[in-house]
């Protein structure tokens, strides 16, 4: 049984790779305050993006108030982050993450007024609305243009 430390581990490597073959640069803050990668490039231009990781060894959506601070974020979710086959990213702004949320009827629900909505158990519609999301590498070099 893996703990929540090492999932993460996996799931940030698993990103890093990602981000490495899409020929993306990445920078690990120093500090854990809300913001997990800074993934840029640096050629002709330097763009910059923070990434938030929410890495699982099953599938799991989350999305939470505190950073709306940040709407183009990207909150990356890794599944299956144990499962080296069947480790799959999806790649959200916050703002994107938000739609789905009021899509999926979630910010009208008790946990949202709480500050955060969570799923383990994505349902059809869930994973039809993440489908563009899913991430490769023309989707990673996309977000840095």
């Amino acid at each position: 049984m893996m703990d929540t430390q090492q999932v993460e581990l996996l799931g940030r490597n698993q990103l890093i790779s990602e981000l490495l073959r899409a020929d993306l640069e990445v920078a690990i803050p120093e500090r854990d305050k809300g913001i997990d990668l800074i993934a840029y490039v640096d050629k002709d231009k330097f763009l910059a993006r923070p990434i938030q990781l929410k890495a699982s060894i099953g599938k799991s959506f989350s999305i939470d108030k505190k950073y709306s601070k940040f709407p183009d974020m990207i909150i990356a979710y890794v599944w299956y982050a144990n499962e080296p086959a069947k480790t799959v990213t999806y790649a959200l702004t916050y703002s994107e993450a938000i739609k789905v949320a009021d899509q999926m009827g979630w910010t009208k629900t008790t946990s949202w007024k709480s500050g955060k909505y969570v799923t383990t158990k994505p349902g059809a519609k869930l994973l039809e609305m993440l489908k563009p999301f899913k991430m490769t590498m023309d989707k990673w070099k996309a977000h840095y243009k």
